[in-house]
């Protein structure tokens, strides 16, 4: 009881600040490997049980994917399609014991980035170089194939490198994020289901109080501060890369 009550209480949270300000993944991961979930069992459980809330993100902002863009819709599904299974297929290819030692790196990353996110998606957006379709294609598959290996820090990433290319439209990049996101988690959790690696019993707990928290994370996301937030989500990455290197040690 106590160890659905941790991963239905660290769901919950998790849908909540993915609602409000992203790094879910932070909470779920650790609360699926302290019930005993091998790591990379537990990466993909926590990753499918967050899909839903991928999926209704990018169903909310269908509004701002509307008109032309470039790149277009099909070829973003595409991209994300190669680089989430290429992700989710090295993720499957590396041991438990691996991944333990490159969790608190990946989380470390994760949190730094989280740290300094908005201020680096400001200055990619005030970048307005033109960027070749090739570099674009490149940073998109790139970005979804950390998102197929590790979720963690995941939207920040896609806003950096959507601002590097060009795109000053907050509205429109976050609805390219949350579709690209959506797709890169899909097919990543697809392979995962195909390869046994999800335990489903905790992902469908799990994603039933995600989207609890979601729901009630998008209804408190207009009183708190947002930057309050953040420190949070960085306090807690911080925390959990000490916890899985002393682990790892």
């Amino acid at each position: 009881m106590l160890d659905w009550a941790l991963l239905g209480g660290a769901a919950a949270l998790a849908g909540a600040l993915n609602a409000v300000a992203g790094g879910g993944s932070f909470l779920t991961l650790p609360a699926l490997a302290m019930v005993g979930v091998p790591l990379v069992s537990a990466n993909a459980t926590g990753t499918a049980a967050l899909l839903p809330g991928y999926l209704a993100g990018a169903w909310a902002m269908r509004r701002e994917l509307s008109g032309p863009m470039s790149p277009s819709l099909l070829r973003l599904a595409v991209l994300s399609v190669l680089g989430g299974a290429a992700g989710a297929v090295l993720l499957l290819s590396t041991s438990n014991q691996a991944f333990a030692r490159i969790v608190p790196w990946l989380l470390l990353a994760a949190t730094l980035l989280f740290a300094i996110g908005p201020g680096l998606v400001r200055r990619r957006a005030a970048d307005t170089k033109p960027r070749g379709p090739w570099l674009a294609d490149l940073g998109i598959v790139a970005v979804a194939v950390y998102g197929g290996y590790f979720n963690g820090g995941l939207g920040i990433l896609l806003l950096a490198v959507l601002g590097a290319l060009g795109h000053t439209d907050m509205g429109r990049m976050n609805g390219i994020k949350n579709f690209v996101s959506a797709i890169l988690t899909l097919i990543a959790v697809l392979l995962y289901a195909a390869s046994g690696a999800i335990v489903w019993s905790h992902a469908l707990w799990m994603a039933l109080f995600a989207t609890l928290g979601g729901y009630g994370g998008g209804t408190l996301a207009r009183r708190l501060r947002p930057d309050v937030l953040r420190g949070f989500v960085v306090l807690t990455g911080l925390a959990m890369t000490a916890a899985f290197l002393y682990k790892a040690h």
